[in-house]
């Protein structure tokens, strides 16, 4: 008899097939490949209810609507995305909530999330230590469990060539607001150090004449191997962090494509960089800014770091995450 697993979210209408799509988050990604990866165990059946308007079947996968909720159909476990209110909605003795931010209490609060979440009980799953650390004990009274992620399949089985050395390209694969402005501050400084580097960031972004004349560029953001091969086809990521990532896959599609990372260790980021080995923790803003000219002007220190992160490569995929989960589920 299948052991039964559901998940149940309501940020969007997407699924399964959606993975490439340049649209979609990075908690929508997790909740795809940690789908996809545990239906390739026959002995368990999982369903995910979210805002998706087609019914997506897969072997033993099956993706509806939220709408389509059968009050008769009980998981022995039911994980909801973010939302606590969603809880309410299966009948399920076993009830996780996988947090994918950084929720303070008057948040938790706002969002109308408090009530439900006593109500229901669930244990939390949390994407890191910096995650762990800063739930509130009120937030987390009933558990809570650390379950890193990790990236798609596509940058693990991408080859990289470590002996490459691509022109002086940064790259910032981050929303703006997670310290855009930092970084643009510190890159004025950085140019100087090395006049014909180049800096590619996300769009929507509008770019002002000063940053046109620091080369400062928006990139093409297509699909997924479009990002891939701008990963390729640079030098370093520059990344100083924010508060609100609590775990920063950018950062670590970054490492699984060996392109270095140099961070303020802000949030979550001071656990994605192995400092001297995939990158570089800056302790001040001339730190930041020394790290990335040396990088960018140094082939020899560029290559060393590459070198090191090519052998750290493939570490964890999401065969590794659905271990991880089972466990946590099957010890509750």
């Amino acid at each position: 008899m299948q052991t039964k697993i559901y998940f149940i979210e309501s940020s969007s209408n997407f699924d399964f097939t959606d993975l490439n799509s340049p649209h979609i988050a990075g908690s929508e990604k997790t909740l795809i490949n940690i789908s996809l990866e545990l239906s390739k165990n026959k002995n368990l059946l999982i369903k995910v209810f979210n805002k998706s308007e087609n019914l997506r079947n897969l072997e033993n996968l099956i993706w509806s609507n939220i709408n389509n909720i059968n009050s008769l159909d009980v998981p022995d476990y039911l994980i909801a995305m973010s939302d606590a209110n969603l809880l309410s909605k299966i009948n399920c003795k076993k009830k996780f909530l996988w947090s994918h931010s950084v929720q303070p209490i008057e948040k938790f609060i706002r969002k109308k999330q408090l009530f439900p979440f006593l109500i229901n009980k669930p244990i939390l799953l949390l994407e890191g230590m910096y995650h762990f650390k800063t739930r509130s004990f009120l937030t987390s009274i009933f558990g809570k469990k650390i379950l890193p992620i990790a990236t798609d399949y596509d940058f693990i089985n991408t080859n990289v060539n470590k002996d490459f050395i691509p022109f002086k390209r940064a790259i910032f694969t981050t929303r703006s607001d997670r310290n855009l402005n930092f970084l643009l501050e510190c890159w004025k400084e950085i140019k100087k150090k090395s006049p014909d580097a180049e800096l590619y960031i996300n769009p929507p972004y509008d770019l002002s004449m000063e940053d046109k004349k620091n080369n400062i560029f928006l990139r093409n953001k297509g699909n997924k191997n479009d990002l891939i091969q701008d990963l390729l086809n640079s030098r370093v990521m520059l990344n100083p962090g924010h508060k609100g990532e609590v775990f920063c896959l950018a950062a670590e599609e970054a490492r699984e494509l060996c392109l270095p990372l140099i961070t303020m260790g802000y949030g979550s980021l001071y656990e994605r960089v192995e400092h001297d080995i995939t990158g570089y923790l800056a302790k001040n803003k001339e730190e930041f800014i020394n790290y990335a000219s040396q990088i960018l002007n140094d082939d020899t220190i560029y290559l060393n770091l590459k070198k090191k992160l090519y052998q750290k490569r493939n570490f964890r995929s999401y065969k590794n995450v659905a271990v991880d989960l089972l466990k946590i589920l099957n010890e509750s």
